[in-house]
């Protein structure tokens, strides 16, 4: 099947889940003897998935492999197993759940909408924007400023209309460290090492971007230390620090690779596949249906993380979930309330190849004010 994979490329997501419907939900891929994309197993069957993230959890580790394919994430919880991953996590779910930075995350969400991204909506009332991108730069404000105390301003503050949104280096840098990582997955070992040797292709665009971000990341605990920022008491810089001393790590590589996987989790996963099986969601299954999550009594139908993957599930569930949901419902209020937003007719909605989930093409939309 390898060939086939290489072939299509650009549409890798389509073709698995035709081939998931096609050998009805499980099949074991097979490649070449000698690359690293030998034999495994894609699955989408929702029994599958609970076999795995909860039911025998403990039988599957990330191992060696993937900690190279991710060797950009470091030592942060994504890469972790066992005790080590045990104990990053609960450092994780004990900062997520504090009510300080709850309140300090929900006034930073709400300073950010009526600074920045409604006066930005505002200013281009009639006009087509790309939303994935301003929605991109908001969150990427919001990251920064709840682990570092400080807005790094890729949606400006006080946009004026006639200053082009600038590209922001380090954004993009994890756009390609994106792409580089997927390609992983379907180059074989010894292609893309190669590739990384002679500093070629998505590799050394990776490359490149990984120490873009890197450089960017020493910058800004630089700036912690020497006080210069406005940092808040109740943002995580602080206990990230606290928690790299109490384990005797590398402070500043800690840091760094606490912080990278944040921003990685904050930015999607693929799941497509199990979301597009009929078997699992119905005929409709590729329609915008929200009503699909409401029962006939008007409640919130319950459905179980395993069959929809968005946040994980089992003992690797999202310990972000919670937050992700307060910034969607915020965002989601306040623009729907003051404007009405359009899908550009002919725009190409398809996903991007890369580990994280997002549009080829961003998304396009034409943004009118509301009448009220």
């Amino acid at each position: 099947m390898l060939p086939s994979v290489l072939l299509n490329q650009s549409n890798i997501h389509d073709l698995l889940t035709l081939r998931l419907k096609h050998y009805g939900g499980t099949f074991d891929f097979k490649g070449p003897w000698f690359t690293n994309v030998a034999s495994f197993i894609i699955t989408s069957d929702p029994m599958n998935v609970h076999h795995i993230t909860s039911k025998n959890f403990s039988n599957y580790g990330k191992g060696s492999d993937f900690n190279e394919i991710f060797e950009v994430l470091g030592d942060g919880i994504f890469n972790l197993d066992s005790n080590e991953w045990k104990q990053e996590r609960e450092m994780f779910h004990s900062l997520l759940k504090r009510k300080s930075f709850k309140i300090f995350l929900e006034q930073n969400i709400q300073k950010k909408l009526e600074n920045s991204l409604l006066p930005f909506l505002e200013n281009h009332a009639t006009k087509i924007i790309d939303l994935q991108d301003i929605l991109g730069r908001f969150t990427f404000d919001i990251s920064f400023n709840s682990i570092f105390g400080f807005d790094p301003n890729c949606l400006p503050y006080n946009y004026c209309n006639e200053i082009e949104l600038p590209e922001i280096r380090f954004v993009k840098a994890i756009s390609e460290i994106e792409d580089m990582l997927f390609s992983r997955h379907y180059i074989p070992k010894c292609i893309w090492k190669l590739q990384k040797w002679l500093n070629i292709g998505k590799e050394k665009k990776g490359k490149v971007a990984q120490e873009n971000l890197y450089q960017f990341l020493y910058k800004c605990i630089e700036v912690y230390y020497k006080g210069d920022d406005d940092k808040s008491d109740s943002s995580l810089i602080k206990e990230i620090m606290m928690e790299g001393l109490r384990k005797e790590k590398m402070l500043e590589r800690y840091v760094r690779d606490t912080v990278v996987n944040i921003l990685f989790a904050g930015n999607g996963t693929v799941s497509t596949g199990l979301s597009w099986m009929e078997q699992t969601w119905g005929v409709d299954c590729l329609e915008f249906k929200p009503e699909r999550w409401i029962s006939d009594r008007g409640e919130i139908k319950h459905v179980p993380s395993y069959k929809f993957i968005a946040f994980n599930a089992g003992p690797r569930k999202c310990v972000g979930k919670d937050i992700s949901f307060v910034q969607i419902k915020m965002i989601a209020v306040a623009m729907l309330w003051k404007f009405q937003i359009q899908v550009v007719e002919g725009h190409s909605v398809i996903p991007r190849v890369a580990v994280g989930l997002s549009m080829k093409h961003g998304l396009k939309v034409k943004v009118n004010k509301r009448s009220i």
